[in-house]
């Protein structure tokens, strides 16, 4: 069995109270380390709030209403990915999450064109994403869809990734921009605050298909988005700590929120996951209330959970 890390006794206490907002467990089309409903009798065990169930594949809506009845005290919260699996940019599936409680809405991932087109290699020792089989399994059977645009061929925002917008911000839930490309961010972003999203997250800004440097990463936060700092992304060696931590420093605390994106069998426990990021955190140099200001406070705005009597005055 692989050995992983343990949290430290400080680091647990520092994310109590915080939302883990990218996990992957199961039930899954592909095998996962945990299932839904024990996860959250873990996370009441360790303090924390909830999570939001990320599928690439399926609205988690109705399943995360099921895991909050299971288990009453856990916010588990349920999200849409606008893969080929639910349409693509498909207005009524996002209408349909929005109206099951559906919390995120992620722009696509693996079936965006910029993932398709990623070439880039991950560097050497590093852990391939579990998602990419299924797609080569789905290839070879010659289910491969299109890839999912959100621009037209003139680099304009489509009519549809608008409708999906004014959905989002209809129903007040959180944009995350998935694995498009840095451009297609920009683009995207400007049009949401245009549509009225109020919730804006740039999904794992360094992983291996997105690269976003720290200069484009400023520009987006001064836009009102946070960048999602996912624990996997360095530990599962795609980025290097060193460049995690420092686009961290670079953007600042207060435009960053911690997620996990935990849930693969040969990766950490999920509930472990804020405290471990906290700890390398701390390590490094960031004080208590930075760490809990990425890990509880902004997660906790960006689900739109109530604050905490410690949140900054700005959330209040």
């Amino acid at each position: 069995m692989t050995e992983h890390p343990e949290p430290s006794a400080h680091a647990r206490e520092l994310v109590r109270g915080a939302y883990d907002v990218h996990i992957h467990v199961a039930p899954d089309v592909m095998r996962r380390r945990i299932d839904d409903v024990t996860l959250a009798e873990r996370f009441a065990a360790v303090g924390m709030a909830g999570f939001v169930l990320k599928s690439h594949y399926t609205s988690t809506a109705e399943r995360a209403e099921v895991v909050r009845r299971a288990r009453p005290g856990v916010d588990a919260l349920g999200a849409i990915t606008l893969n080929a699996s639910v349409g693509g940019l498909n207005p009524i599936a996002v209408e349909i999450a929005g109206r099951g409680g559906a919390r995120f809405v992620w722009l696509p991932t693996v079936d965006s064109a910029n993932q398709r087109a990623c070439h880039a290699e991950e560097p050497e020792g590093a852990k391939p994403p579990m998602w990419a089989q299924l797609q080569a399994d789905l290839a070879a059977a010659g289910m491969a869809a299109d890839p999912v645009d959100v621009l037209d061929a003139d680099g304009k925002v489509l009519e549809r990734t608008r409708q999906v917008l004014r959905l989002v911000a209809m129903h007040d839930m959180t944009l995350a921009t998935g694995h498009v490309h840095q451009d297609e961010s920009v683009a995207v972003i400007d049009a949401a605050l245009d549509e009225g999203v109020r919730r804006i997250v740039v999904t794992h800004p360094e992983f291996t298909s997105q690269r976003i440097g720290v200069q484009r990463q400023r520009a987006l936060a001064e836009k009102g988005a946070l960048l999602e700092r996912c624990y996997t992304t360095p530990y599962t060696g795609k980025v290097s700590w060193d460049v995690w931590l420092g686009n961290i420093r670079e953007v600042g605390p207060r435009h960053s929120v911690i997620s996990s994106d935990l849930g693969q069998p040969f990766n950490p426990p999920v509930e472990d996951g804020l405290a471990l990021a906290a700890d390398r955190l701390l390590d490094a140099g960031f004080t208590d209330d930075e760490v809990r200001l990425m890990t509880v406070h902004n997660s906790r705005w960006l689900v739109g959970a109530d604050p905490l009597p410690d949140a900054p005055g700005d959330q209040r």
